[in-house]
């Protein structure tokens, strides 16, 4: 996987989807990491974090977001974005359980 340096999230969850083939949508839910697509779930065990992007919002830099670029031991690879906003819907603990590619 290339080093990347994105401006926007748009432009990091394009990049890693059309270049990267970073298909899939994960999102953190109560008990375990759902690919959104393929409707299978995972433990954060079976997941790898391969990198992550960090942006800051342009307007208000509270507005704070993470793109993580995962993938699974079965070779699903997708995209899980953390919004650090009060609305955000994500299981923070359990994307903290999930092992980065320097573990």
């Amino acid at each position: 996987m290339k080093n990347y340096n994105f401006d926007t999230l748009s432009e990091a969850v394009n990049t890693l989807t059309q270049e990267e083939d970073f298909t899939e949508d994960f999102e953190a839910e109560e008990n375990s990491i759902k690919a959104l697509y393929s409707k299978k779930e995972y433990h954060p065990n079976e997941l790898k974090i391969l990198s992550s992007y960090r942006f800051e919002g342009m307007t208000n830099p509270n507005d704070q977001s993470t793109v993580f670029a995962i993938e699974a031991k079965d070779g699903t690879k997708g995209t899980l974005v953390m919004s650090y906003s009060a609305e955000h819907s994500q299981n923070v603990e359990l994307i903290r359980q999930i092992p980065n590619k320097k573990d």
